[in-house]
């Protein structure tokens, strides 16, 4: 009698090595090698994907061919050789070249093509991409992450995705390489809509860690023992354990840049004006770091919020 259940077990463990070695066979291609993408694109070489590559700036495929992973000559060339094109750039705009343009992925559409984009870019111009590639044939899903380059090369980051649940379904080993937390948030935009809400919330906790840790500072007190106990209570967040040390050591080095949180304000807000929605706290937050973009330091990391903080307090954190 205590036979069945094991025998169970062993056909379902089998069903699931048999599923997940078929969507190993599925064919994928990546566009952008980036801070972000590249390490995802190392992530998929490691679980044993066949991978397809292509960037602007051909070097930076230099290491993923040297890893076994094949090259492209357009985003077309990635898109007819997988089943699957994962895009990660930079803007609104770069997507829609990448996947609209000349020798864009949409001249490479075959049956059965999926297209994930994993950048941050405009709800509104991922519904316009969608319907077009739809028109042609292919799925599409709008799947941003959060969690910085530290979570692309762990592969813990959260992946939010818009757009069909049978397409989500399909796609969702493959999202599982690269991300510890996956939801299906909706149609198509919707993931783009809930890294937006993400954007907000992570900008304006930047702003509060700044003040909260220039108070300590002006008041003069121990900012490491300030950081110590602020992160065992209420006020914990990752933004203050991972970017707090950072400020008190004035470590500008990017995990995430200020241009690129900007352009994500930027998304933000004008996305809020198409809806009619004011965001008085994400507005602040924008000026305050463009103030530090004035200062020549939008390449630094979002922690360079500081900066701003220092000049009204006239004194440095540390």
């Amino acid at each position: 009698m205590q036979k069945e259940p094991i025998k169970t077990l062993k056909t379902c463990l089998a069903f699931m090595v048999l599923v997940i070695n078929h969507m190993k066979n599925e064919k994928i291609g990546f566009i952008g090698l980036g801070v972000m993408g590249k390490p995802m694109a190392v992530n998929l070489l490691n679980a044993g994907y066949k991978l397809t590559v292509w960037n602007r700036t051909r070097s930076k495929m230099d290491d993923l061919l040297a890893m076994g992973a094949s090259g492209a000559e357009s985003p077309k060339e990635v898109a007819e050789k997988s089943d699957v094109v994962i895009t990660m750039v930079s803007d609104s705009s770069d997507v829609e070249e990448v996947v609209l343009g000349p020798q864009g992925v949409i001249y490479g559409a075959h049956e059965g093509l999926v297209l994930i984009d994993m950048s941050t870019i405009s709800p509104t111009v991922t519904q316009k991409i969608a319907q077009e590639l739809y028109a042609k044939g292919v799925k599409m899903l709008d799947a941003p992450v959060s969690g910085g380059e530290i979570g692309a090369k762990q592969a813990t980051l959260s992946i939010m995705v818009g757009g069909p649940k049978e397409t989500f379904d399909r796609c969702l080993p493959i999202l599982q390489v690269l991300g510890k937390k996956v939801t299906h948030m909706g149609s198509n935009g919707m993931g783009q809509t809930t890294k937006l809400c993400n954007q907000i919330i992570c900008a304006l906790n930047i702003q509060a860690v700044c003040e909260g840790l220039m108070l300590g500072a002006k008041a003069g007190l121990d900012l490491k023992k300030l950081l110590d106990v602020v992160t065992a209570g209420a006020a914990s967040s990752w933004m203050l354990s991972n970017l707090g040390p950072k400020m008190i050591e004035r470590d500008m080095r990017p995990g995430f840049k200020i241009k690129h949180q900007q352009k994500d304000l930027k998304l933000v807000l004008s996305f809020a004006a198409e809806i009619g929605l004011p965001l008085p706290g994400t507005a602040l937050v924008q000026q305050m770091l463009r103030a530090v973009e004035a200062e020549g330091l939008g390449e630094q990391g979002t922690q360079a919020a500081i900066v701003t903080m220092e000049k009204l307090a006239g004194k440095k954190i540390s």
